[in-house]
């Protein structure tokens, strides 16, 4: 099973410029979840960070793959994403290992560790050609949707 930009959207309440996962290769409800995002030159964020030396935040890598747990989640749960925001509560042993420059594709890999009192446990990582950029243990939970 994969997504494309259209389901992305429907599952995720994030737009542009901040939705920042561009489709899903494969996912299996409950356990896992591979994604990509295409990083262009024309990203908001690298007119700043940094002039003549464009890589993408840190906190951008780590907001990719938090999305990536709330599209795992919502795989799983059968038109839940029109009454609930998966929200990030927590980021243990984030760590980066290299820079994400423009023009690199991001690989997005998200397990799911274990559910514990609604809150769901992930294994995250980012890789550019196979390598690790970023790795992080997040923790996310549902909430009610205000209309």
């Amino acid at each position: 099973m994969n997504f494309d930009i259209n389901k992305i959207m429907e599952l995720l309440p994030h737009r542009y410029p901040f939705l920042l996962v561009d489709r899903v290769t494969a996912v299996e409800p409950g356990a896992s979840l591979s994604a990509i995002k295409n990083v262009t030159f024309n990203e908001p964020f690298f007119q700043g960070h940094f002039p003549g030396q464009p890589i993408m935040p840190g906190v951008l890598l780590l907001e990719a793959m938090a999305q990536a747990t709330g599209l795992l989640a919502f795989s799983g749960m059968d038109g839940a994403h029109k009454s609930s925001l998966y929200l990030l509560v927590g980021i243990d042993k984030a760590r980066f290992r290299g820079q994400v420059l423009p023009g690199d594709q991001l690989q997005l890999e998200i397990s799911l560790k274990r559910t514990m009192r609604g809150i769901g446990m992930f294994d995250c990582q980012a890789l550019v050609d196979g390598k690790v950029v970023a790795e992080a243990e997040m923790m996310c939970s549902s909430q009610e949707r205000k209309t």
